[in-house]
């Protein structure tokens, strides 16, 4: 008898062990990497987390606490490459040959459909609420915006992470 394969898995890897599909994964041609400034318990951090395995992204970095509320990420974060950083200045040493993109929309940040995605990003996002410290926004070679027509002054980070992570697929993989 054999066992059905419960994972949240697409068809290709039902059965397969979990170490095989990583490796086929890093073989990826996706050079998107997400960090994401992690200075509470953000519930939103999983859905960033399961945005980027679905987006084939292989590197999450997380700045500040290392807890997080895997729930949302729905084991997704098994299949990622999680690097970890207690301070900025750790993680901005890490990515130094990377082009930082903050998406947070802060005064003087650009729209992010008039902007061209560099092709090897570290796309950065902040908590709910706080957004992303005035440290790393220095540190960020660009920051964008999400438009918004409604009357919220913001979309919840987890979506917004899934929107800036489509538009570079969209940029440099899908065209």
């Amino acid at each position: 008898m054999t066992t059905q394969d419960r994972r949240n898995v697409i068809d290709k890897y039902k059965g397969v062990p979990h170490e095989q599909i990583v490796a086929d994964l890093d073989r990826s041609p996706i050079e998107l990497e997400i960090a994401i400034e992690n200075v509470e318990r953000d519930f939103n951090m999983g859905t960033i987390v399961r945005n980027a395995n679905a987006f084939g992204v292989r590197h999450l970095h997380v700045i500040g606490r290392k807890q997080w509320n895997k729930r949302g990420a729905m084991m997704t974060d098994k299949y990622l490459h999680i690097h970890y950083y207690a301070t900025p200045h750790e993680f901005m040493k890490a990515v130094q040959d990377k082009t930082l993109i903050a998406v947070d929309n802060v005064a003087g940040s650009e729209p992010l459909h008039h902007t061209k995605l560099p092709a090897k990003p570290v796309l950065l996002f902040g908590a709910e609420g706080p957004g992303i410290s005035e440290e790393l926004l220095r540190s960020a070679s660009r920051i964008v915006a999400i438009e918004q027509l409604g009357s919220t002054r913001s979309v919840n980070v987890g979506v917004a992470a899934g929107i800036a992570m489509y538009v570079w697929l969209q940029q440099h993989h899908l065209s």
